[in-house]
């Protein structure tokens, strides 16, 4: 009989196994971050950061935190940037996934819409008379806005300004009224003047670089008053801190 003639013997040892991947860390790996997740790193918005707020309000409520860690968490939420930042704050507390879940982003065509809208031009004179007056939102500023009260109020929001010039000075002629200024948290806030039986309030502070841009506020105040002051970031956190005092 040829060799040929036999069959041929079959080999059911088991086959090696592959040698592991240095690049690669087991899923077990102590190295292994709980929550590596690509959404972490999203920039959070100010819906994700009142949302985690809230539920250290309920949290505190409950007593599940003590009035000094819920005060420290509150202060690490609103200078929280990614959502990766906000995610160890309430770790430790029920619904902590739901906590985190990114808040719903706005249609694209509502983005594209908004995103297309230019700063509109104002007047750099703001008087108010006998009356009140408003500026806020998307608007362009150059060096100079004039403010005129008498016997009335104006008020000034720079949170979402464009500014087109390194340095906007606030002319404030304040008699027997108001003028209250609120500016973004990057730029520089200066400011000073003349009070006769009047006032002033600047709360003076520093950009976010050489580059930011200069806010200064001059004023004149007769039985009147003047206001300039960093945009607090919500409501939400100054109900907060009255609940803990």
């Amino acid at each position: 009989m040829c060799p040929s003639d036999y069959p041929h013997a079959v080999d059911n040892s088991p086959l090696p196994e592959p040698l592991p991947d240095p690049l690669k860390k087991p899923a077990g790996s102590a190295d292994a971050k709980p929550y590596a997740d690509p959404a972490m790193e999203l920039r959070a918005s100010d819906a994700d950061r009142e949302r985690v707020a809230e539920a250290l309000r309920e949290a505190y409520a409950e007593g599940r935190l003590t009035a000094e860690e819920h005060s420290e968490r509150v202060d690490s939420v609103y200078a929280a940037k990614t959502m990766g930042e906000l995610v160890p704050l309430t770790k430790d507390l029920p619904a902590h996934g739901e906590v985190h879940r990114p808040a719903p982003a706005a249609a694209p065509a509502l983005r594209r819409q908004q995103a297309e809208l230019p700063a509109r031009q104002e007047d750099p004179r703001m008087i108010a008379v006998f009356g009140g007056t408003e500026r806020k939102g998307r608007f362009r500023v150059g060096s100079l806005i004039k403010a005129i009260v008498v016997f009335g109020g104006v008020s000034i929001d720079l949170s979402e300004a464009v500014f087109d010039a390194p340095e906007l000075v606030i002319d404030c002629r304040a008699v027997f009224g108001g003028v209250e200024i609120k500016v973004p948290p990057h730029v520089t806030l200066r400011g000073g003047g003349v009070n006769i039986f009047g006032g002033s309030e600047i709360k003076e502070q520093e950009g976010d670089g050489p580059s930011a841009p200069v806010v200064t506020v001059k004023t004149v105040c007769v039985f009147g008053g003047v206001s300039a002051e960093r945009k607090k970031p919500g409501k939400l956190k100054d109900a907060l801190r009255k609940h803990l005092e």
